[in-house]
């Protein structure tokens, strides 16, 4: 059975508002127990494989850098079971900000199976926001660093 474009996003948003609430099991309830989030080449977190996983490392990043996660946009397509937010990514204890999209996978159950992140821009040593050139977040409504 298809999901709808809204049972989509309201999953990704419960998601994300465990995620920042550091709850473990909000975000496990998300998933399927096998469910995969795979990252950029040379990401730190390399690819988180299980919910337990995917949960324990965002708990991580809550407690050691302050993290906190919005939803900037989302399309979504029901049948295909797919969708794409695009988010920021505030490290508040590091004062940094990561911007990037997400591609996302559903079960037939209603639950992510899998999600594929893409970022803005590569990171450096010494860049506080990484972002795209050029693009204008604030006249957009994004939100900024503080």
């Amino acid at each position: 059975m298809p999901l709808s474009r809204e049972q989509m996003e309201s999953l990704i948003r419960v998601y994300f508002a465990a995620c920042n609430r550091a709850d473990r099991d909000g975000m496990m309830a998300c998933f399927e127990a096998d469910a995969v989030h795979l990252f950029p080449e040379g990401s730190p977190f390399g690819v988180l494989d299980g919910a337990a996983a995917i949960a324990d490392c965002w708990v991580r990043c809550v407690a050691e850098l302050g993290s906190h996660w919005t939803v900037d946009n989302f399309v979504g397509d029901g049948e295909s079971g797919q969708a794409v937010i695009e988010w920021s990514h505030f490290k508040h204890k590091l004062g940094l900000l990561l911007r990037g999209d997400e591609w996302y996978r559903f079960s037939e159950r209603g639950l992510i199976t899998e999600i594929r992140a893409y970022y803005a821009a590569p990171t450096h040593d010494g860049v506080t926001e990484h972002r795209i050139g050029g693009f204008d977040y604030a006249g957009r409504g994004y939100p900024l660093m503080k």
